[in-house]
């Protein structure tokens, strides 16, 4: 059986109904660490896949504790909610806070090459409500909790669109967003011990990314970015994070998981 490394911890992954958010969950529970898991899917209906009891039933069935909660991330009181929920049901403590919670990848990939000017302004926010705005949101909430207890990691899952042009604008600052905040908030909780970072993974084969693999012109460019990661590796990467005894030195970067895999010997399914 393997070592239940975070026994005694409570993690949070917003957006765990399928994809990267899913395999972290799934890495976290293996580990032993109690994970709360948000989504707008608690059961899948319509023959749809990925749902919040998918994934929880995946982390029981492995020996881990889930505790799904439906969440709509641009309400910012069922937000602020979900972190009283935790705090009352764990005393107070929340160990990890991942943002990973992301809605708009479908409105992302539709306007794929139109300039922004072409199309209205409201796409910002359908595309960072639920991204750099909520992860703020869900940074303030969970620093409440980690800050008196000394301890702490926050990881916001991001990308290399936070440095080159990819889809979109908006996407872009959103990404770029994301890197600030992981790097400014870590300059105020490095005094109280919790590490906040900004992770990138590569391309990894949700099921948006192999959906797409049918498309044109989006499949050639799948195809010419190369090998995928699995959904359970940027887990992994978080698993190994949240123990590693040197973690305050990544506090305030940018981490890829390629780099860090590689640096510390963690190795990636086929």
């Amino acid at each position: 059986m393997a070592t239940k490394s975070l026994g005694g911890r409570v993690a949070l992954v917003t957006g765990a109904t399928r994809g990267i958010g899913k395999g972290i969950a799934i890495e976290l529970g293996a580990a032993g660490a109690t994970v709360y898991i948000t989504g707008r899917t608690m059961i899948s209906s319509d023959g749809q896949s990925g749902s919040l009891e998918e994934t929880a039933e995946i982390i029981r069935n492995r020996g881990g504790q889930c505790i799904p909660i439906c969440v709509d991330h641009e309400n910012v009181n069922e937000t602020e909610s979900l972190f009283h929920r935790i705090a009352t049901e764990q005393d107070g403590r929340l160990d990890i806070l991942v943002n990973n919670a992301f809605k708009a990848g479908t409105c992302v990939i539709d306007n794929m090459g139109k300039s922004f000017w072409e199309v209205e302004p409201t796409l910002y926010d359908e595309i960072n409500n639920v991204s750099v705005r909520n992860y703020y949101y869900c940074t303030v909430y969970a620093a409440r909790l980690m800050v008196p207890r000394k301890q702490g990691l926050i990881v916001t899952i991001s990308s290399l669109a936070g440095l080159t042009y990819f889809c979109n604008v908006p996407f872009g600052i959103g990404k770029a967003g994301c890197d600030r905040l992981a790097a400014d908030t870590a300059v105020e909780l490095k005094p109280h011990n919790i590490a906040s970072i900004s992770l990138w993974p590569g391309l990894v084969a949700t099921e948006t990314v192999n959906s797409l693999r049918l498309h044109n012109e989006l499949g050639k460019m799948i195809e010419s970015l190369g090998k995928t990661e699995t959904p359970e590796y940027v887990g992994r990467i978080i698993v190994h994070l949240a123990q590693n005894s040197s973690l305050m030195q990544y506090t305030g970067k940018i981490v890829t998981t390629a780099d860090y895999g590689i640096a510390h010997g963690i190795v990636d399914t086929d």
